[in-house]
């Protein structure tokens, strides 16, 4: 039989309801019909998926669903809030987090989003007083909530490629937070309250920076700063980081400046006296 041929007996075979009893499927329908057979087979493939890493995680307490396409925080979590330590849902399409279910996870001690559609975080994150890595790089948040201070046990926190305007001022508030990413945002100053931070590293690469406050040498822990890539000019970046703070690595690569003119700075030689001797301790 010619193609012609084995087309228009399926044509008649789909118009005549004789053939296959009484009721007529258009060949349009029959199509949606296997979709949906196709669709509610891949969410029960799904389902029974995630009902395994809810069985793994209530042994281990970690759960891990990365590049699953999920466009929501599983609510079937919502089991395991006395016992999860860790969390990563990065690399999903999850666009908001379900604030009462968030904020009873106790003794979670690391949350990871990174990859994700997020614009806000709910102030109930703020109840989850045992974590101590926070990864949220890559979504579109422009602000922290105002109780972010209340993460007393904060010590990473990774906000690189977000839309921040500006230094959060509530990182000033966690004593024990030691690395901070803000890298890729909109930032485009650093205020004088950057000199409370306790943090030991503060990554600010690829903003707009072009102005920091001098307070920024009073910093008492901090020992790596990461400027490179703003649009600092040379006489807008305070000497006293070279001469009288504990940076030991300063990198300032990729702004309005020539490094040879940062070597001719005041100062220059006792943050190299810092440089080398953090250099020989990590050796």
């Amino acid at each position: 039989m010619t193609s012609q041929g084995v087309s228009a007996c399926s044509e008649a075979w789909a118009a005549h309801p004789s053939e296959r009893g009484s009721r007529v499927f258009p060949r349009r329908t029959i199509r949606e019909l296997s979709c949906r057979r196709d669709l509610s087979l891949g969410a029960r493939m799904g389902n029974s998926a995630l009902r395994a890493h809810v069985e793994t995680a209530q042994k281990t307490g970690v759960f891990q669903l990365k590049d699953r396409g999920l466009t929501e925080f599983p609510s079937e979590l919502q089991k395991l809030t006395s016992n999860l330590r860790t969390i990563d849902l990065s690399n999903n399409k999850i666009e908001s987090l379900p604030p009462v279910v968030l904020g009873k996870f106790t003794l979670l001690k690391s949350l990871s989003l990174n990859n994700n559609k997020l614009t806000a975080l709910p102030d109930e994150l703020c109840n989850l007083k045992k974590l101590e890595t926070l990864s949220l790089n890559n979504n579109q948040l422009r602000e922290l909530p105002s109780t972010f201070g209340q993460l007393s046990a904060l010590k990473t926190l990774s906000l690189s490629g977000n839309q921040l305007r500006a230094l959060p001022p509530q990182l000033c508030s966690l004593r024990h937070l030691d690395v901070v990413d803000l890298s890729k945002n909109q930032i485009r100053s650093i205020p004088d309250i950057v000199g409370e931070l306790q943090v030991i590293e503060l990554n600010l690469n690829q903003n707009q920076i072009a102005q920091i406050s001098v307070k920024i040498s009073s910093c008492p822990r901090l020992k790596v700063l990461r400027l490179e890539e703003n649009c600092l000019e040379l006489s807008m970046l305070p000497q006293s980081i070279l001469s009288d703070s504990q940076i030991c690595l300063l990198a300032v690569e990729g702004n309005l400046f020539e490094i040879k003119k940062l070597r001719e700075l005041e100062g220059y030689d006792k943050y190299m006296e810092r440089f080398t001797a953090t250099k020989k301790k990590f050796a």
